[in-house]
């Protein structure tokens, strides 16, 4: 008979304030075969990011970005939603199924971009800009959002701002790399703040020069969130579902891909005969992941799934406050995709 493996006992207190660590499973289970188990004792839906790991990707019964995912958080009639992402995406799925179950395998998983845009400093900054209606990209913190007009991904920001009359002046945030994107793509002058992601931000001119040199016919397909200098440099700026699409449509046999290296995983699975190449980061290191989205792991994912903590909860003035913007952004979106 196998031995009999002596675990921790997990205590529910803490479990319920941060989370799992992956010690605390059993090796010998499938952890795939017992997801799916759970999935349909609980009446749980697992919704993904690109940017997750691809075990978790492959087990996701919904996989994309963030306009997307809220589509789906949006729709769904499970009992439990399963966030593999960040918080501020969990915060999301909660703000539009107040009566839902919302888990996050790991509280510790947030955003860069969502911390550089504190809610009393952000407070302070549309004091200053009194008659400018607020777009905020969705990568941020519930309570920003419930201080926004209207919210925006990545797929639909540009479909967005180009609804707001001429005459009415807009603040952008967190985002400033979109922010002076959109600008530039759309003609309109915004007040930014002045936040950015780690990720994003780390993407080296000199190094990507060096590799479109090294593959002449590799285009480059970058994320809004990249700064200026390498989006420049770019043959397709979009979102991460707007850059999986692209790569499958084209003719060309390898790509060069300037976002967070989760979604090669789902990109080189629509294309196996293409080639998907990494920009490379500016800090020596060869990877160009999130640290965030990478907490998460299948370890993390069954035992929250079993233990259906940790759980999000969320103040309900904040929660209505926030859900205004965000059903305006599902209105203003039709036909994106």
């Amino acid at each position: 008979m196998p031995e009999t493996l002596d675990l921790p006992v997990i205590d529910p207190a803490e479990i319920a304030r941060v989370g799992f660590v992956d010690q605390l499973v059993d090796p010998s289970l499938d952890l795939f075969e017992e997801i799916e188990r759970l999935k349909r004792e609980k009446n749980a839906v697992l919704l993904a990011h690109y940017y997750q790991e691809g075990d978790i990707q492959d087990i996701a019964d919904y996989i994309g970005d963030s306009l997307g995912l809220a589509r789906e958080a949006e729709k769904t009639d499970a009992d439990i939603i399963v966030f593999a992402g960040v918080h501020f995406m969990a915060e999301t799925a909660k703000i539009l199924n107040p009566t839902k179950t919302v888990l996050l395998p790991d509280l510790h998983a947030g955003c860069s971009l969502a911390d550089s845009c504190p809610p009393d400093a952000f407070a302070a900054f549309r004091a200053e800009h009194p008659d400018h209606i607020v777009i905020s990209y969705i990568n941020c913190s519930a309570a920003i959002k419930a201080q926004t007009d209207i919210i925006c991904t990545s797929s639909n920001a540009e479909h967005i701002v180009r609804q707001i009359p001429a005459d009415q002046p807009i603040i952008f945030a967190p985002d400033r790399n979109l922010g002076r994107w959109l600008i530039k793509e759309t003609g309109r002058d915004m007040v930014l703040w002045q936040g950015a992601c780690i990720v994003h931000e780390i993407f080296s001119e000199q190094e990507l020069v060096r590799l479109k040199v090294r593959h002449p016919n590799a285009p480059v397909l970058a994320h809004p969130e990249c700064e200026e200098a390498v989006l420049r440099h770019a043959d397709h700026v979009g979102s991460t579902s707007s850059i999986r699409r692209f790569a499958a449509e084209s003719n060309a046999e390898a790509f060069i891909v300037a976002t967070e290296s989760g979604i090669l995983h789902q990109m080189q699975k629509d294309n196996p005969g293409k080639t998907f190449i990494a920009a490379p980061p500016d800090n020596g290191c060869a990877c160009n992941d999130c640290p965030h989205m990478k907490l998460n792991t299948l370890e993390k994912l069954y035992l929250c799934m079993k233990h259906e903590a940790p759980e999000l909860h969320m103040d309900e003035q904040i929660r209505l406050a926030a859900l205004k913007p965000i059903e305006r952004m599902l209105e203003m979106s039709e036909g994106v995709s």
